[in-house]
């Protein structure tokens, strides 16, 4: 498998630490409101490559934080006169409905930064026996001039950003790089002890603690979105890799931009969703499929009408994937025919092209495709006299590629008992010619919400 190294600029092959382990570690919401379409792009995005790695046999350990302490949290504590953990207690819970919707899995840990004060405190501790922090007025800052590979991440014009610091560097600051590890407490704030005096972790040295506490000093992929890459992740990198003296991590995994009707989405804009808003419209299933069909790295732009093209196209495969279930109670258990062998063969070769699609650089975009590719095939070769056998290796062969992305997770629709005899009615009525009473059954069918389609394959349903 080939990803896009942000560090290097490049595709490089992926070769984790520890053969057939991946340590991931993907930065996660910051809980003081409902997360927005934004940061449901990396969600999705990182919860398919894990997904796609442990398809291919590996195990993974994928670390995706909370940050439950932060001015925002402070903000909307006061203005609800509630405490700080009863806003980010909240919209944690509310994260993991939401994500549950999108069918984003669990990581295998969610770390929150109140829980790992002594992680951080311990970090700072080692950067200040290393000689890379200084005081003012309080505050604990890196010193980002005595790391010397700092910027190379972002790739900044250093020089640039000091020629222009200068309001910045008359507070005291030794350089406007120069970041906040531990922020000393004001009135009415959270604080915890520390060496400095009391106080709580600036946003850059969460990341750090974290990650070391579940995947150790040097992990195989830390993700994120675009914006995180300057300064957060290169704040990251200088705090880490200060203090352990090791590389942080050997991949840097970053999504593009997600814009609305074309310009960036902002409030003030009047085009800024969370996913809660998306789901009073459409289902979340959609919204995660249409994460999909774009390269990660590419910008994506969201519109109603775009979501609308997904949601056909979802509806395509849950076509697709019910027309089989349905085939396959009538499928019979005999000898798989030459022509289904070539059917069968053929499968094997759209999930190649999947999965040849995945290794370069997670290229969601044509694996999709290709699962479209498969449906398509299936649809023209299964006939009503097909064997058991091989729909139940097409429904299989569906399911496998799109569990790997996370879609038609929903329960296999059925049809209750009444409407089942309906429509064998409905095949015998076709069989004997009458065709006032076939159609009769078809309208009521209709009126309940179920529409049939006379195939050559034979009789295909779906749901309106």
């Amino acid at each position: 498998m080939k990803l896009y190294n942000t560090m290097t600029r490049k595709k490089e092959d992926f070769k984790p630490l520890s053969p057939g382990e991946v340590k991931m570690y993907s930065c996660g919401p910051t809980v003081y409101n409902y997360f927005h379409i934004g940061n449901a792009r990396p969600f999705i995005i990182f919860d398919i490559l894990r997904r796609y790695f442990e398809y291919r046999g590996n195990k993974v350990t994928f670390v995706q934080n909370f940050t439950d302490v932060d001015d925002k949290i402070i903000k909307r504590a006061k203005a609800e006169n509630i405490s700080e953990k009863e806003v980010a207690e909240r919209f944690i819970n509310e994260y993991f409905k939401d994500a549950e919707a999108l069918n984003i899995r669990k990581a295998t840990y969610h770390p929150r930064v109140t829980e790992h004060i002594p992680e951080i405190i311990d970090i700072i501790k080692r950067l200040e026996a290393n000689g890379l922090i200084y005081m003012l007025d309080g505050d604990v800052y890196y010193d980002t001039a005595k790391f010397e590979q700092y910027g190379r991440l972002g790739k900044q014009n250093l020089e640039e950003l000091e020629a222009g610091a200068r309001v910045e560097l008359a507070e005291g600051k030794r350089s406007v790089n120069d970041f906040v590890l531990w922020k000393k407490q004001k009135p009415g704030e959270p604080a915890w002890e520390s060496p400095w005096g009391m106080g709580r972790p600036g946003w850059h040295i969460e990341c750090s603690a974290m990650s070391m506490k579940y995947l150790g000093e040097t992990i195989d992929i830390h993700s994120g979105g675009l914006d995180l890459i300057f300064p957060h992740h290169e704040n990251e990198i200088a705090q880490s890799e200060g203090a352990t003296g090791k590389e942080f991590a050997r991949y840097w995994l970053h999504n593009g931009f997600l814009n609305v009707n074309n310009e960036k989405m902002s409030k003030s804009l009047n085009n800024f969703f969370t996913v809660r808003d998306i789901a009073q419209h459409f289902d979340l299933e959609v919204l995660r499929m249409f994460m999909l069909s774009a390269h990660y790295r590419s910008p994506i732009n969201f519109s109603d009408d775009l979501l609308e093209q997904t949601k056909n196209g979802l509806e395509r495969l849950y076509n697709a994937k019910n027309n089989m279930l349905y085939l396959l109670e009538s499928a019979v258990e005999k000898e798989v025919s030459p022509e289904e062998q070539e059917l069968i063969k053929r499968l094997g070769e759209h999930k190649n092209k999947f999965i040849e699609a995945m290794d370069d650089d997670l290229n969601t975009a044509d694996a999709l495709a290709a699962i479209y590719d498969l449906v398509r095939d299936v649809n023209g070769s299964l006939k009503p006299e097909v064997s058991k056998a091989t729909v139940q290796a097409s429904l299989d062969m569906l399911m496998e590629l799109s569990g790997v992305l996370g879609l038609l997770s929903k329960k296999e629709e059925s049809l209750d008992t009444e409407i089942e005899a309906l429509i064998e009615e409905r095949q015998k009525a076709r069989k004997e010619k009458n065709w006032a009473l076939s159609d009769k059954i078809r309208d009521d069918l209709k009126a309940q919400g179920i529409v049939l389609e006379d195939t050559p394959s034979g009789v295909k349903w779906k749901r309106v």
